[in-house]
């Protein structure tokens, strides 16, 4: 905060509230904030969250009830900490209403993004950090698992996909983010949400997902086929697996995020398939699904021993198939751990 310039952060419910404090309030329409000067913190939020809060968090509360204007709370909190300097950061997904009432009572403030002062603090992560994301992988290896057995001819998107909602939950998470399952030509689609279309004989199974494990994600993508691959499917996901190899050989520390993204491109374009990878090749991984550093082509972005990113080239081609294949890791001082322990292969599917 000093070295920005930044007198005040004010943060809402969410992965950088957790972060601080080790456990994060419900985000809804009620004001809540963790507010922090150079020296002094203080927390406003309804009286329904007092007891939790005084648990979790060496702060003073500044409560209010839900018949209350919270903005008698929150210029209490203000005062209490004094007056809040040239630059105020907050949240970048703080509600609003919530940043509108900030905005009023701080009217010569400047504003900027909480992020360029957490985000670097957040990306790398310590030994305990880490291995709750291998907590987290493991969970997610067994959502792919349960995802793969529940593929069969006639079963559809929305089942596969709640058979590894189901495996999550039983080997623990605590909320599972996401599951896409695509299949067929809806494995073009990057982000496909999973629907009523039953698996077909001879086509492709994508499933990406992720848990929440002691407040840490995962997110892994492997793919499938039901019955035997066709020679164009295999020569496409060999494409992919190789571009997935190549970033990995070139994620280091001290590298640019933007060599990585580089390196799995190369491959991939000069199979001819340059124009069907359509996004970064990877992103942060920690608290939140996504967060620094961004894999893409132009981020100079040093990598640095502890960061947890994905690597995830892809091609697609429209109404036939496409192909993901997702390493989480975390970078170590030789190079990337991988987090998951399944195979990369293409998973063979079941029948009828």
């Amino acid at each position: 905060m000093a070295g920005a310039g930044c007198g005040l952060v004010a943060l809402g419910p969410g992965d950088d509230f957790r972060y601080l404090c080790g456990w994060s309030p419900l985000a809804d329409e009620r004001l809540c904030l963790l507010l922090v000067t150079a020296d002094r913190h203080a927390v406003v939020a309804p009286r329904l969250n007092l007891e939790a809060l005084q648990q979790t968090v060496d702060a003073p509360v500044f409560a209010y009830g839900d018949a209350d204007d919270p903005a008698s709370a929150l210029l209490d909190a203000l005062a209490f900490l004094g007056g809040p300097g040239e630059f105020v950061a907050v949240s970048d997904d703080l509600r609003a209403d919530h940043l509108l009432l900030l905005q009023k009572h701080l009217p010569h403030a400047r504003w900027r993004a909480a992020s360029t002062l957490l985000a670097p603090l957040r990306a790398r992560k310590d030994p305990s950090e880490v291995e709750a994301l291998r907590r987290a992988a493991r969970v997610a290896d067994e959502g792919v698992q349960a995802a793969f057995r529940a593929c069969r001819v006639g079963a559809s998107e929305v089942e596969v996909a709640e058979a590894a909602r189901a495996a999550m939950a039983a080997s623990g998470a605590e909320h599972v983010p996401f599951v896409l399952v695509a299949s067929g030509p809806n494995t073009a689609l990057p982000h496909h949400t999973p629907g009523g279309r039953r698996l077909q004989p001879a086509e492709p199974v994508l499933v990406d997902l992720g848990a929440r494990v002691d407040g840490y994600c995962s997110d892994v993508t492997r793919v499938g086929f039901l019955g035997e691959p066709t020679r164009r499917f295999w020569e496409v996901w060999e494409v992919v697996d190789r571009a997935l190899r190549a970033a990995l050989a070139a994620a280091r520390p001290g590298v640019p995020a933007s060599e990585v993204d580089r390196a799995a491109r190369q491959v991939i374009e000069a199979a001819g398939y340059g124009a069907r990878f359509v996004h970064r090749t990877g992103h942060g991984l920690g608290l939140s699904v996504h967060e620094p550093p961004s894999l893409h082509t132009t981020n100079p972005e040093v990598l640095e021993v502890g960061m947890a990113f994905t690597v995830e080239p892809g091609i697609y081609l429209p109404g036939e198939f496409g192909i993901r294949l997702e390493e989480a890791v975390v970078l170590g001082p030789s190079g990337p751990e991988v987090l998951s322990h399944l195979p990369r292969d293409v998973a063979i599917l079941g029948g009828t």
